[in-house]
């Protein structure tokens, strides 16, 4: 009850604020203020002022929102967890790959169709040898000296 006539009141201050700005020639700044000072009045008609009310002090609905928010945080974080994983559930070990890969060389055999639209492994990085690397074998000092001229170039 006691909400209910803190927002009228509130309504009615703006309100009047509202006429007091319309008489001053400034009819869109007063419209403005109208519009907001209707929001608590509308909030106590449609009764979602009573509701929050009613809520805020019910030991009850604090227990919902703690329930709510252990939710959310087992949600985020099983999230941050498996995207930490690779999103998989069963996730091969790095010594179960290497015995599969060594297994896998030591027959022969050809090594088992990736899943369709994957990627490759070596073609995401090729290995190159450190002349590669280099762009065909310069001197890192090469690099420098552009630098340098650009430096020069701006008076640096």
């Amino acid at each position: 009850m006691l909400a209910e006539t803190i927002c009228s009141a509130v309504s009615a201050a703006g309100l009047g604020i509202a006429a007091i700005t319309a008489y001053r020639r400034r009819f869109l700044a007063a419209a403005r203020v109208a519009a907001y000072a209707l929001v608590p009045l509308g909030l106590v008609l449609t009764g979602a002022v009573e509701w929050l009310a009613g809520t805020a002090f019910s030991p009850v609905a604090w227990a919902g929102f703690g329930l709510l928010g252990a939710s959310w945080l087992l949600f985020t974080t099983t999230r941050a967890v498996e995207r930490r994983r690779g999103g998989r559930e069963e996730r091969v070990s790095r010594r179960e790959r290497g015995a599969q890969r060594r297994a896998v060389e030591a027959s022969g055999a050809q090594r088992p169709e990736a899943a369709p639209g994957a990627v490759p492994r070596g073609a995401e990085r090729p290995t190159l040898d450190p002349g590669q690397r280099r762009a065909g074998g310069a001197a890192p000092a090469d690099d420098f000296s552009e630098i340098e001229a650009i430096l020069k170039k701006h008076g640096i």
